[in-house]
């Protein structure tokens, strides 16, 4: 069997998650893969024979999308046209983690597409959702990616398809232990508006990594790199907690290694307000903007040390199974 795995290139996340589930497609026949995308920080250990801008949206400086930016960078005729060109004959399936050239591919010439993602999981009735739903985010998480079936991965397993985390091998493997300082990724936020807002709380080490900075500096105990996957799995794992966004890696691997866990979801962006409803729903403090009246919020939870208690099994190889039994 021929298969193609496509892959949402946008942020670390997919990709991150996409390095544990290639091995295991592989098992399955012969494997091509397809990144469409940008903002990723993070380079895949494997080759890649189709690469595309896509349809990227673009992070902000100041907690939300770039939506001049990313309204600049899209083009919609070449997404057509690329839809359009997309050699998707080729394959006997598609599996396709939010990857919109592919999923459309597969619509206009009826190819097998099964979605293995976690923004799929997000379109159960069952699943914890925002008060407010934003309906062109709605819109988006319906058809930006469409697939006729989908297996999809949550932070809790709500619905028949949905299971637990990809948890990658590096952090199951990792030595996990807990430190002084707080590890922080906000990828929405320069790192010029996150330094004077948490410097305001001196005591605490915070190791900053940002999407926005060119090299490493120190400002008294807090400390910005740029993203690096293994300098951040290294802060992750020796943190006493962890201040991040509402996506969905992320947060899944601090519930995994058991660290105090804080989010603020991305404005503008649904999928987060969902993830942050399900977190909320777990037990996990949830903050709408990082400003200065919040700050102490973010006291409050250093100085507590309340944690959610989760067991996330390696169920990787079973969802992967569950989408080639689907695709056949």
């Amino acid at each position: 069997m021929k298969i193609l795995f496509a892959i949402q290139g946008t942020g670390n996340g997919h990709l991150t998650r996409a390095e544990d589930v290639i091995p295991i497609l592989r098992d399955y026949g012969q494997l091509d893969l397809f990144v469409s995308g940008a903002q990723a920080d993070v380079k895949l250990p494997y080759p890649i024979k189709y690469k595309s801008k896509g349809l990227s949206f673009f992070f902000g400086t100041s907690g939300g999308i770039n939506f001049l930016k990313t309204f600049k960078q899209n083009s919609s005729k070449e997404v057509y046209k690329e839809i359009k060109k997309f050699p998707i004959e080729e394959y006997d399936l598609v599996i396709n983690d939010f990857e919109p050239i592919s999923a459309w591919a597969c619509r206009r010439r009826d190819i097998r597409c099964v979605g293995l993602s976690h923004q799929s999981a997000l379109l159960s009735p069952n699943v914890p959702k925002p008060k407010n739903i934003d309906p062109v985010g709605e819109w988006v998480l319906h058809n930006y990616a469409p697939a006729k079936l989908n297996v999809s991965f949550h932070f809790e397993a709500y619905d028949t398809n949905i299971f637990t985390p990809v948890i990658r091998k590096g952090i199951r493997e990792c030595k996990n232990e807990n430190g002084e300082h707080y590890t922080v990724y906000l990828p929405a936020y320069d790192d010029r508006k996150l330094v004077p807002l948490l410097a305001k709380i001196p005591h605490v080490k915070w190791q900053i990594f940002s999407k926005h900075a060119k090299k490493a500096y120190r400002v008294g105990k807090l400390t910005v790199s740029p993203v690096n996957k293994e300098a951040f799995a290294a802060s992750m794992t020796s943190a006493a907690g962890i201040l991040c966004g509402a996506g969905f890696e992320t947060p899944a691997e601090a519930l995994y290694l058991h660290k105090k866990l804080m989010v603020i979801p991305m404005k503008s962006q649904l999928e987060q307000h969902y993830n942050a409803a399900a977190l909320k729903q777990m037990g996990i403090p949830v903050i709408k903007k990082l400003r200065k009246k919040h700050l102490n919020k973010i006291l409050e939870w250093v100085e507590t040390d309340s944690r959610v208690t989760v067991d996330y099994k390696n169920v990787t190889a079973d969802a992967v199974a569950r989408a080639i039994s689907l695709g056949k």
